[in-house]
This record gives C-alpha cells, sequence and structure tokens, in this order.
C-alpha cells in the first residue's frame, strides 16, 4: 500500500537562497547610507529654502549650464531630476532584471506577491487620491503612487534591525517594482509633446550600447557615449529622460557566459555594483537637495497646503492608499494560494511594511513636478509629499516596534552560525532554502 502523502504548505516570505540572501544584505547597506544622505540633503534644503537667504536657494537652481547648441542649456534643478535620476532608474533597472532572470524571483511562486502588491499599492493611492483631488487637480493622480528605496530603507535600518531578511527582500523588490510603473506612467502619462524623429534616432545609441555590452565592453569612455547621446535624444523627443535610464538597463545582460553558473560575473551585476553608490550616495541626494526645498511657514505654507485637495490627496494616497493597496494584494495572493506565512511572522509584520510603502518623496517629488510644474500647487506637491512620508515612517515606526522582540528571536534563529563558516546554520540544513 501507498504511504501517506506529505503536502508541502506554500509560504510567504520564506527565506532566500544564501548567494541572493549576502547579495541583498549588500544592496541594504548602500541604500541605508544613501537613504542617510538623501534625508540629510532634504533637511539641508528645507533649512535653506526657509532662511533669510532662501532666493539664492532658487537662484541656484536656476543656474543654466550645458551646450546649447544641442538643447541641453538647462538649470541645475532639471540636470537633476532629468540627468542624475535617470542613473537612479539604470540601476532600479539592472536590479530588476536580475532578480527575474537569475535571482530568487524567477520563481514564479516567490514574484507573484512583491509584484502583486506593487500593482496594488499603484492603484489604490490613485483612487484615493482621484476622490479627493480628482476635480481640482487630476494629472496629479500618480504622485502617491511610488515607495522611495532609499528614504524606506534608511528608516527600516533604524527601526528594524532584526527584521527578517525576506521581508527586506520583499520591500526593496516591491519599491523596485513600483519604481519601474512609475516610469512607465511617466514616459505614457507625462509626456506633454512628442517629436517622433529623436526618439526613433534615440534606438541607435541604444542598439550600439547593447552591442557593446554583450560583446564584453565595461570601460565608461566606451559605453559612455551612446548611452548620454539615447539620453539626449529621448530628452529631445519630450517623453523624461529618465526613461532612457531604464531602457538602456533592459540591454544589459544578466547571465555570463564566462562564468561556470553564468550568473556570479555577469554585466548586469558588475554594473549594478558599480553604479549602486553613485545613485545611492549622488543621484538621489542631490535630487532631493533641489526638490524637497520649499517655504513651510507663512502664507502659502503647511497649514494651507494641508487644507488644499491636491495636498490632502497626495497624503491620504500615500498614508491610506499604498497600505491598503500592498495589503490587500497580498492577502489575495495568500488566499488565492492558499499560503500561510513564514513561521514567526504575522499579518501586523505586513502591515508595518505596507504603511512603510507610504513613504513616496524621490519619484513622488519628480511626478508631482511634471504633474504640476512650477508654482503655488507645486509647492503643495512638496509639503504634501514630506508631510505624508513622514507620517508613514512615523506610523510604521510604532508598528513595527511592537514585534521587536519577535523579530530578535527570529533574527538569531537566521544568523546561527555554530561551525563559525560565515554561512549560517539554517542554509546548510537539508530542509532549508
Amino acid at each position: 500500500m501507498p504511504g501517506p502523502t506529505t503536502t508541502r504548505t506554500s509560504r510567504l516570505f520564506n527565506r532566500s537562497s544564501w548567494p541572493e540572501a549576502r547579495r541583498i544584505a549588500d544592496i541594504l547597506r548602500k541604500e541605508t547610507i544613501g537613504g542617510a544622505l538623501l534625508l540629510a540633503a532634504a533637511l539641508a534644503a528645507l533649512i535653506w529654502a526657509n532662511s533669510p537667504w532662501s532666493q539664492t536657494y532658487q537662484d541656484l537652481r536656476a543656474i543654466e549650464v550645458g551646450p546649447a547648441a544641442l538643447h541641453l542649456n538647462l538649470d541645475l534643478a532639471t540636470w537633476a531630476a532629468d540627468g542624475l535620476l535617470a542613473v537612479f532608474f539604470f540601476v532600479a533597472g539592472l536590479e530588476l532584471k536580475r532578480e527575474f532572470v537569475a535571482g530568487d524571483l524567477r520563481d514564479p511562486r516567490r514574484a507573484v506577491v512583491p509584484v502583486a502588491a506593487a500593482v496594488g499599492g499603484v492603484v489604490v493611492p490613485a483612487l484615493v487620491y482621484l476622490m479627493i483631488a480628482g476635480g481640482t487637480g487630476p494629472s496629479g493622480w500618480a504622485i502617491p503612487t511610488a515607495t522611495d528605496i532609499a528614504f524606506a530603507l534608511a528608516v527600516l535600518a533604524v527601526i528594524g534591525r532584526s527584521l527578517p531578511d525576506a521581508l527586506r527582500t520583499f520591500l526593496l523588490t516591491l519599491a523596485v517594482v513600483d519604481d519601474l510603473i512609475a516610469i512607465i506612467i511617466i514616459a505614457l502619462f507625462y509626456t506633454s509633446h512628442l517629436s517622433v524623429l529623436p526618439l526613433l534616432a534615440a534606438v541607435l545609441p541604444l542598439v550600439l550600447f547593447a552591442v557593446l555590452v554583450r560583446r564584453g565592453a565595461r570601460a565608461w569612455w566606451v559605453l559612455l557615449p551612446p548611452a548620454f547621446a539615447c539620453w539626449a535624444l529621448v530628452h529631445a523627443s519630450g517623453v523624461h529622460a529618465t526613461v532612457a535610464g531604464v531602457l538602456l538597463a533592459l540591454t544589459v545582460p544578466v547571465l555570463s557566459r564566462s562564468s561556470p553558473d553564468g550568473v556570479s560575473q555577469g554585466p548586469a551585476e558588475h554594473f549594478e555594483h558599480r553604479l549602486r553608490p553613485l545613485s545611492a550616495g549622488v543621484a538621489v541626494p542631490v535630487f532631493a537637495f533641489f526638490s524637497a526645498g520649499v517655504a513651510i511657514g507663512g502664507l502659502g505654507g503647511l497649514a494651507d497646503a494641508l487644507s488644499d485637495p491636491v495636498a490632502i490627496g497626495i497624503v491620504a494616497g500615500l498614508l491610506v492608499g499604498k497600505p491598503v493597496g500592498i495589503l490587500v494584494a497580498s492577502w489575495s495572493v495568500a488566499r488565492f494560494t492558499r499560503a500561510t506565512l513564514d513561521e514567526g511572522l504575522a499579518w501586523i509584520d505586513m502591515a508595518g511594511l505596507a504603511v512603510l510603502g507610504g513613504i513616496g518623496f524621490t519619484v513622488s517629488l519628480l511626478i508631482g513636478e511634471l504633474a504640476f510644474g512650477t508654482g503655488e500647487t507645486d509647492a503643495r506637491v512638496k509639503i504634501a509629499v514630506l508631510a505624508g512620508s513622514l507620517a508613514a515612517a512615523a506610523l510604521a515606526t510604532v508598528i513595527l516596534r511592537l514585534r521587536a522582540r519577535v523579530y530578535q528571536r527570529i533574527h538569531r534563529s537566521e544568523t546561527a552560525d555554530s561551525d563559525h563558516d560565515g554561512i549560517p546554520d539554517l542554509y546548510q540544513r537539508p530542509d532549508g532554502p
């Protein structure tokens, strides 16, 4: 007679493989440092913009540099938003492609939760915003849809040092996916005019970049000219130039022909390793510095901003829409697949991460500028994004701190290394991840 069948219950947020855990830990360290720099840059901009010397801050933003003959004589604020953020989206595109080609998310069972959560975290806050501000400023519907990777991970580093690796990975993946969704939204809905000829011309340097990368080129002086040409032509077409960063990233191969496993020395990981410090440590903080400076006192300041339907819609989208969308999507996946949370975790942990997903800083500020331009509404958008993101960080802190003891117990079990070989014991068990 056949023996009893054992069914293996599907689990949400189970541990990733050891190589993937080490790689994610390295990314988290870099993004955490970048998040600290981002917060410092934003604070410096706020202090300067609210000081007696606030006009000098505005004058600095307006300084124009670049070749006029190529229509690239842009002010510093535009260079930060269109140029430096292209580096940020290039790195995000590399991370996302590697995760789905060679990372743990190549398994659809692992990928479905963060992807579904990211989609829910885009759709629901947009609906919440439109319910509140649709009649006043409908073009701002996408502002509360993106999670800021650096800001959220910086907060997580302070309040959740013992948080299980699977939840950290989930937050990182969710943020990268909804950043990619955000760049698609920018390309489709925030292109005010479209010049087809430059857009078609951008294909040539894009193809050249792809060929060079696939033939093993790594030197910056070889790859930067076609990358810059692609960026400049996309910028000239009217499509937001950061789209070029994602397009370039998607041409970079993940697998390597030279390494035995085809993964460890892949071009995507190489470029991500080289450029992530530039993205997290320079590109995002500089953009934050040029975007976060807004007067929060006096006429048109904080009190007036938070009585504006547009600002209320943004805060509600970040504080209510984002967590609800992430939670509902994750719960729906669990219900549909009959999966359970990994051992030791509870839905309150997911709620804390979902609230943390309401930190929408970098891309929210970018979309706000695209939706409303400069002026009074843009200033109120910035105040609302700052207020909503800080409130989300504070609320997430309270929720995750309530579970600190549980996280410490899980952390001890995850990091126990009895044979001192540098690999935690749980990754060496026959039934381990």
